[in-house]
């Protein structure tokens, strides 16, 4: 089979006869970096929630190449779906792409938005322009050809990474997130390009798994086949293609980092995942928020405010109530704003909606989700219209004044690789209410900033909204736990050392000279 490597050429103008109708043309530019300041990295991903987003993992690969991008050469590579055409940022085409396998030739566009870092898009209408989400149609069922989607995206990045006629520009490194980009480091290996990479466990639930007749599709090797590469139980995981052949997995959380060594959270990989954890090869880094989560600066909050403002804090709390329906009382206001999702514990909560409402505490759900926990939301909220009230949708203004006006977060999550939900409540003041798992554990300390429950069940869960009702009695307590809850969260700023230290890391194990950045691999 022939390399898809060889063919790879920046665009010209004997190619302008292909240029995509929503694109212009690029002139040919040399673009020039400062090789002793900055890193070239390739952060690849299938969400980025300033043009296309799903769930946290759109936020993270938004604010995480954005914090990085004050410090390097940070360049994001995305498919590119109708939204990201459709956006008001102009796409320049760059670059053409052959094809390999069954995988279709396509192109490369640039765009430059206002601030932050260059994205790579990757065009090829009939795999990404579509109606539907990243991943599934408009019923939600997933695309029958998301491997030849997802492999297109993971052997793009791997070209990009092959050689410097194609762009002008080389990564040092390129992070892949999630098992959509798994393939990334895994074409980089067959092929023998030497740049480090980096593999992100977003959620191990979900991991992409296709029949094993799709290898040839994919232009798979033979070795990619057996049990120590991609076969996973008769199949193939995308996602451990990232795990096998990353050079070092990071996941969202230390806690989750080491839950997944485990039988419970590990899916099936917990051995492949315990002996990169005892080779030092998985690191947990905590995610961080990004500057807009600061109740003095936010625009969308009715009033900003800060810390013991709290009759500032409580106009917020008026606005939701008048926002659902309900009355004004001196309850407190408990929240709910997820996916309404088994995995996020929704079932536990209404389990425990009496308890609230019996203390004379109110509650407020946003988010959509698995249609018969709307419904069973909707039916509670239709009996107790004075105290419940739910949204079924999403609309971040309103979200984050919901953070702000609320008294106490709900997050039963049965697992939560990280979550930014209850950060995003810290920050505003409002006390999460989580179960010990995952990034929960890691970001909520009992008592403190935060309540935490043992155990994903009803009765584990009441004890702590039982405690968090205690604490709203003795107003003293109450703001003493809102101010350190405030100072909690991690913002981006801090949460890129990790990333970067991992980076140096890598690149000193390549023999890497520091300050050659730009066009060492």
């Amino acid at each position: 089979m022939h390399s898809p490597f060889v063919r790879a050429t920046r665009h010209a103008s004997d190619h302008s006869n292909s240029v995509h109708p929503r694109l212009r043309e690029k002139p040919d530019t040399h673009i020039t970096v400062n090789r002793r300041q900055r890193r070239n990295i390739l952060f690849v991903t299938s969400e980025y929630s300033d043009l296309i987003k799903v769930g946290g993992l759109g936020d993270v690969s938004s604010a995480l190449p954005k914090a990085l991008f004050a410090f390097h050469d940070v360049r994001v590579l995305i498919p590119g779906y109708t939204a990201v055409l459709n956006s008001p940022h102009p796409i320049t085409l760059i670059a053409e792409l052959p094809a390999y396998a069954d995988l279709p030739a396509c192109q490369l566009g640039e765009m430059k938005m206002s601030e932050g870092p260059i994205i790579y898009v990757l065009l090829c209408p009939q795999l990404f322009e579509r109606d539907g989400n990243p991943y599934t149609d408009a019923n939600g069922k997933d695309w029958s050809d998301n491997h030849i989607r997802f492999a297109r995206l993971g052997l793009t990045a791997a070209q990009i990474a092959h050689t410097k006629n194609l762009l002008n520009w080389l990564p040092a490194i390129v992070h892949a997130n999630d098992w959509p980009t798994a393939l990334a480091p895994a074409y980089m290996k067959w092929q023998g390009i030497q740049t480090p990479s980096v593999f992100t466990i977003h959620n191990l639930a979900h991991q992409g798994l296709f029949d094993i007749q799709c290898a040839t599709e994919l232009g798979l090797p033979q070795e990619a086949l057996n049990m120590e590469s991609m076969e996973f139980y008769g199949k193939i995981s995308f996602l451990k293609a990232g795990l096998v052949y990353a050079n070092h997995i990071t996941t969202v959380s230390k806690n989750y980092a080491r839950e997944i060594t485990l039988p419970e959270q590990g899916c099936g990989l917990h051995g492949l995942l315990k002996r990169k954890y005892e080779q030092g090869l998985l690191t947990g880094i905590v995610n961080g928020i990004d500057d807009s989560w600061q109740p003095h600066l936010d625009p969308h909050l009715i009033e900003s405010f800060g810390a013991r403002q709290w009759n500032r804090k409580h106009a917020n709390t008026r606005y939701v109530e008048k926002l659902f329906g309900l009355p004004h009382t001196n309850g407190p206001l408990f929240a709910v704003v997820s996916r309404l999702a088994h995995q996020k514990g929704l079932d536990l909560t209404l389990s425990v909606a009496k308890t609230i409402l019996r203390a004379g505490g109110r509650l407020v759900v946003m988010g959509t989700g698995e249609l018969r926990i709307e419904a069973e939301l909707k039916r509670l909220a239709h009996q107790y219209p004075k105290q419940i009230g739910v949204y079924i949708g999403f609309n971040e203004a309103e979200a984050r004044r919901i953070f702000a006006g609320s008294d106490f977060l709900l997050m039963p999550s049965r697992f939560e690789p990280c979550g930014l939900s209850q950060m995003y409540a810290q920050s505003f003041g409002s006390l999460p209410i989580a179960h010990r798992t995952g990034g929960l554990a890691d970001t909520i300390e009992d008592g403190v900033s935060g309540f935490l429950f043992e155990g994903a069940n009803p009765e584990a869960y009441r004890k702590a909204v039982i405690r968090a009702l205690k604490v709203f009695k003795h107003p003293n307590l109450l703001s003493a736990m809102r101010c350190r809850a405030m100072l909690s969260p991690r913002f981006w700023q801090e949460s890129v050392k990790p990333y970067d230290n991992l980076y140096r890391l890598l690149l000193k194990k390549k023999n890497v000279i520091l300050g050659n950045w730009g066009s060492s691999t």
